[in-house]
């Protein structure tokens, strides 16, 4: 008996394999039957790459019906899908190839000579394969020519099916390796949580990169043999023109916001949904107000991360409420937890740990790293400071490990300081996340030049941009001649937050 995923799907598709499972707006409409022949094709020509179970397969192109074909060619080979960032720059890309040492590397066609001369540089033995958004590129073209049948390779529920990469404080970043049974456990709980019907449609607007586009949204309508609409990125026009097609919609809080600045967003746009999900970075009361207060609709949250997808949810059934992100799901153990691990009682703030099936196997090549994130009896510290009410609802109020959540994103101060600190004429930096109406959070850089250096705000962001994914980089940049520092020398980030709070409230101001 096989546990792998892709046969778990299999086992959900319709009987009639005509069935829509990808609707490109004002394009073509792909099949269960089209998802199981160009996933056998595609697997074929992984295989004849030399890719087998257990490699690691890097994948850098924009969304598109066939880049979740290559997840499903993936998992058919039994290979470890590597999903990156189309936003991340050469130096980054370097890191994770390097780090990963993929069999395989499937990138866009025009930065093809780019990924080959980053496989180069590293030392790999991978082979390069090109996939377009226009279904163009070497992949396509190897796959014509291959049969449209595929056995999938057994594996256990234990093996790794991706390794999703998320930086760390220390700068480096990290891949959580997610097994076949993470991926089930989480994608049939959250399938039943959240109540999916046999004729539901999913709007699908998030890029499928990370675990919310690719794992959440993508999953459930796998599970549910059913279709969504597949949108190459957020617009909020087409999706108010696309809603009344729908029945569910998945967005990061920053989706929300842009909706609510239409007038066309109302009732009757809304008339066939049955659930608006948000998740991925916190939403405002004021955002989960005005949706009702605009649709009728009341915005279901959850909480989860890279390490496992998700860990909480409002009910479907029963109140969702406001700045909150809902108790645990039901096959999930949530507690808070004191500096010492020690666990506090009900309504007391502390470290937020998770247990259960759906929680990750552990970081790629670290070992140590693994081991100093989980408890002696299994709990996985997330990093999150949060609170439990009387009716086990989870509130997030802090993050311990000074993360930035840029409209959706997630962002590692310390990974954006150590660039900018390595940038000519930079003495130190302390990057900050500051509230945005947008974004959620924007970064703002704090920098130290080297005495008698003239630096510019414009030229520093500029130079950022070459180095770095666009959402790292930081909003704004001042000067400072130091930064504070408490008695043992570390840089008082709460500090800044609150001598910078007017300047940025100004600026944001000034530029609406």
């Amino acid at each position: 008996m096989s546990d792998n995923l892709f046969e778990l799907f299999r086992s959900r598709f319709p009987a009639d394999r005509s069935r829509p499972f990808i609707i490109v707006p004002a394009g073509p409409v792909f099949s269960y039957g089209d998802l199981e022949a160009v996933s056998a094709r595609f697997a074929h020509v992984l295989v004849a790459s030399g890719v087998k179970p257990g490699d690691r397969v890097a994948v850098q192109v924009e969304k598109s019906p066939q880049a979740i074909f290559v997840y499903m060619a993936c998992l058919r080979t039994g290979a470890v899908l590597l999903p990156l960032n189309t936003a991340y720059q050469p130096d980054e890309l370097e890191f994770f190839l390097s780090d990963a040492a993929p069999a395989a590397v499937i990138c866009q066609p025009g930065r093809a000579e780019q990924l080959a001369a980053i496989i180069g540089k590293t030392g790999i033995a991978a082979r390069l394969l090109t996939l377009g958004a226009d279904n163009t590129g070497s992949l396509v073209d190897e796959a014509a020519s291959q049969p449209a049948d595929f056995a999938t390779v057994a594996r256990g529920g234990g093996d790794v099916a991706s390794i999703l990469y998320s930086s760390g404080t220390t700068g480096r970043p990290k891949g959580a390796m997610m097994s076949h049974a993470n991926l089930a456990a989480n994608a049939q709980t959250l399938h039943q949580l959240w109540g999916w019907q046999p004729d539901d449609v999913l709007l699908h607007a998030l890029p499928i990169f990370h675990t919310h586009g690719l794992f959440v949204a993508t999953n459930c309508v796998l599970l549910n043999g059913s279709a969504m609409i597949f949108c190459a990125k957020f617009d909020a026009e087409q999706v108010l023109d696309l809603l009344p097609q729908a029945s569910v919609f998945m967005g990061v809080p920053t989706f929300y916001t842009r909706l609510l600045t239409s007038p066309r967003l109302n009732a009757d746009t809304c008339r066939n949904m049955r659930l608006f999900i948000s998740g991925s970075a916190p939403l405002l009361s004021e955002t989960f107000n005005d949706f009702v207060s605009r649709t009728g609709h009341t915005i279901l949250e959850r909480y989860g991360m890279t390490e496992g997808g998700m860990f909480t949810s409002n009910p479907l059934v029963g109140a969702r409420k406001a700045g909150t992100v809902g108790p645990a799901l039901p096959d999930m153990a949530v507690r808070i937890t004191d500096d010492n691990g020690v666990v506090l009682p009900q309504g007391e703030v502390g470290g937020i740990e998770v247990k259960g099936p759906n929680v990750f196997i552990g970081y790629w090549n670290m070992p140590e790293k693994t081991k100093a994130e989980f408890t002696a009896d299994g709990f996985f510290k997330t990093g999150d400071v949060g609170v439990i009410d009387a009716e086990g609802y989870v509130s997030i109020v802090g993050r311990a490990k000074d993360l930035i959540i840029s409209g959706g994103y997630n962002v590692y101060p310390k990974e954006v300081e150590d660039v900018i600190d390595r940038l000519d004429g930079v003495v130190e930096s302390a990057v900050i996340g500051m509230p945005h109406p947008d974004f959620g959070e924007a970064g703002l850089a704090i920098i130290v030049g080297e005495s008698g250096r003239e630096l510019s705000a414009a030229a520093v962001l500029a130079d950022l941009k070459g180095r770095l994914a666009n959402y790292k980089v930081p909003k704004q940049v001042v000067f400072v001649p130091e930064l504070p520092r408490n008695t043992m020398g570390k840089v008082q980030k709460n500090v800044l937050r609150d001598f910078y709070a007017e300047m940025w409230k100004t600026s944001l101001e000034q530029a609406s």
